[in-house]
């Protein structure tokens, strides 16, 4: 007799936990800092992640409503009081939300956009990655991604490169050495440059 339960594509978890532990990295002082994102200080990409996990949390749900209708990019995210409470909590939220394998499957909604579950689980890997890069980088903390966290947001930033409605997601693809590292080379999928550092 074989076991037919049908498992997760991914577990967010470890990706989820290493974004968390880099928000505990981060002091009050480093807040107005400038990111990767140019549009975002370090609030509002920590303020991003906590509307994201949210978002995502609730598409790996299938609870479909306010929390996944709403756009992205429709204002700058602003950080709550107890965030530092918060943020990490979401984050777990989510990834058990998308430890159970129906999370997958069917469809689902975030941003404001119906998608496959296949696919709002790579988004939401996407985000994670990338994200926690941004946080990383703008905080001058060390980033060593989960491996298949990272594997899987490479695949899926490689598959939208000559996707037309890429533009309204990422930047310009950042060309780097074909033999640079995974990380460096998915950055550079994503519209941002490898090299990214604040400035002194």
């Amino acid at each position: 007799m074989t076991d037919t339960t049908p498992t997760p594509i991914l577990d967010l978890g470890p990706q989820a936990a290493l974004v968390a532990r880099l928000t505990e990295g981060v002091t009050d002082e480093q807040l107005a800092d400038p990111t990767p994102c140019p549009k975002y200080a370090v609030r509002h990409v920590l303020a991003h992640l906590a509307g994201l996990a949210v978002a995502f949390r609730d598409a790996g749900r299938k609870d479909l409503g306010v929390t996944t209708d709403t756009r992205p990019d429709s204002t700058v995210p602003e950080l709550g009081p107890g965030w530092r409470e918060e943020l990490p909590k979401v984050l777990g939220e989510m990834a058990e939300a998308w430890r159970d394998p129906a999370a997958w499957t069917g469809m689902t909604r975030a941003g404001s956009v119906d998608m496959p579950g296949e696919i709002a689980g790579l988004v939401a890997t996407d985000e994670l990655v990338i994200h926690g890069w941004d946080l990383a980088r703008a905080t001058g903390q060390p980033y060593a991604p989960d491996p298949a966290a990272l594997q899987a947001c490479h695949g899926f930033l490689e598959a939208a490169v000559d996707d037309p409605g890429r533009g309204e997601i990422f930047g310009p693809v950042v060309r780097v050495e074909a033999d640079a590292p995974l990380l460096a080379r998915t950055v550079g999928l994503s519209g941002r440059d490898p090299e990214w550092a604040p400035r002194p």
